[in-house]
């Protein structure tokens, strides 16, 4: 799926690949997030992800050119799981819909473990 934004110049078509991989560079950002888990549905295995394969982890779906994005992630030890979701919808939502002129319809977190750090 791409998404496309008008402008007076002409139509630039943006990648859902693009998004993604800038939203996770936005969601690593985060306090309190330890990275973006890859889901294994056949072995029920959940793994971090590496900061180069961080698209992996996010699900993009443009529709009407509204953007829905589906993060799964994994959080660190003793924090508030709701303020960790708050802040990263918000700084997401800024950022990427600054980032490419479109508007964000949805954005869903799937917290898939939790680690602690040293």
């Amino acid at each position: 799926m791409k998404g496309y934004v008008n402008t007076h110049l002409g139509e630039v078509v943006i990648d859902s690949d693009v998004i993604a991989q800038y939203a996770g560079s936005i969601a690593v950002e985060i306090f309190g997030i330890v990275g973006m888990a890859s889901v294994n549905v056949k072995d029920g295995l959940v793994r971090i992800l590496k900061k180069d394969s961080l698209n992996h982890g996010i699900a993009v779906k443009i529709i009407d050119n509204k953007i829905t994005l589906d993060f799964h992630v994994i959080v660190a030890y003793g924090v508030n799981i709701s303020s960790v979701a708050e802040n990263l919808i918000y700084n997401v939502r800024y950022k990427v819909e600054e980032f490419t002129g479109m508007h964000i319809d949805k954005i869903n977190i799937y917290v898939e473990g939790v680690r602690v750090i040293d």
